[in-house]
């Protein structure tokens, strides 16, 4: 063996031994001017239309009746990092907004997702963010047995009528959420389901409509 491979292979079991990997990593920006196309987006429960705000393309979701996404279709996501802009509204208990992620279907899915109205509230700021893994850890169940665990503050303050920035980083099972570029992340929980992928979604909750802009995937290839 010469002296180079040797020195490859010393290293290569080096960082084995340590835990470190080549994985390599893949960005995707998705196209929302292809909304309408039924190969690649996924509607569920929700009347979307793609809107200029500040010369900017964003994708609107309706509010309605029960939980809505869009999802991206033949996509799968297991560790990287999702980015967007996302705006709701400061109206009390009435703007549910994020992204979720892992998905199977309408119902199985992870979640982070925010209450913009809880912003700037001093009683119920600490419910402003929140992860969820349906259909069996609900916000309510998780509130009621895990309380504060699942759901936390956001730190800077947003603006709850405005857009904010999200950055959410997976590293299966570590979730890791910050907000507006901070350095110090809002929100760290451990995933909840073991589910190796799924797609990823703009997701509003129960009677809320929401604006998604600037959405960037970092996809890790394993």
């Amino acid at each position: 063996m010469g002296k180079r491979n040797l020195l490859i292979t010393i290293v290569s079991a080096v960082l084995f031994l340590y835990g470190f990997s080549f994985a390599q990593e893949e960005t995707i920006i998705p196209d929302f001017s292809k909304i309408t196309n039924e190969d690649y987006w996924g509607i569920y429960n929700r009347v979307v239309s793609l809107k200029e705000v500040n010369e900017k393309p964003t994708l609107y979701l309706n509010g309605q009746e029960g939980d809505g996404f869009v999802w991206l279709k033949d996509f799968d996501f297991n560790n990287g990092i999702i980015e967007a802009d996302i705006k709701g509204k400061n109206v009390q208990g009435n703007s549910f907004v994020g992204i979720a992620f892992h998905g199977l279907n309408d119902s199985t899915y992870d979640a982070v997702y925010f209450r913009p109205f809880n912003f700037k509230d001093p009683a119920r700021k600490g419910h402003s963010i929140q992860y969820i893994s349906h259909p069996v850890y609900t916000w309510f169940k998780l509130r009621r047995e895990y309380p504060q665990k699942y759901e936390y503050t956001v730190n800077p303050v947003p603006d709850p009528d405005s857009f904010f920035h999200v950055k959410i980083v997976i590293e299966k099972p570590e979730i890791t959420v910050y907000v507006n570029d901070s350095k110090q992340p809002s929100l760290v929980v451990n995933e909840l389901s073991d589910r190796t992928g799924g797609w990823i979604g703009l997701w509003t909750g129960n009677y809320s409509d929401g604006t998604f802009a600037n959405l960037k995937i970092i996809r890790k290839i394993e």
